[in-house]
């Protein structure tokens, strides 16, 4: 079972890097060996095309939410938490400034 899901992710993982130059030779090999028509090759161009952007776009939001869970589990601050804190440090040099100008 393992080496089903292994595979399969390095199917998903091979697509997703799949150049259209590659894609392109891929399909024109098969045509010139008689395996498929060039009808049928223009369809697997595009497709695997398609495929492969949806497996580029799947597998950066899989890269991404594993490096979000990682730094979570690490307890990283985000940008969101230093953007929060600079505003708060903003915030309160604004309040203390005019106490500096009287004192």
């Amino acid at each position: 079972m393992f080496d089903l899901i292994k595979k399969t992710m390095l199917t998903g993982v091979g697509l997703a890097v799949m150049t259209r130059d590659k894609i392109e030779e891929l399909a024109k090999e098969l045509t010139e060996k008689g395996k498929i028509s060039e009808k049928e090759g223009k369809e697997l161009i595009d497709d695997l095309l398609k495929k492969s952007e949806q497996a580029r776009k799947d597998l950066e939001t899989k890269v991404e939410d594993m490096v979000r869970s990682a730094l979570e589990k690490i307890d990283v601050a985000t940008k969101e938490d230093i953007a929060r804190l600079e505003e708060k440090i903003r915030h309160l040099e604004q309040k203390q400034a005019p106490e500096n100008k009287t004192g």
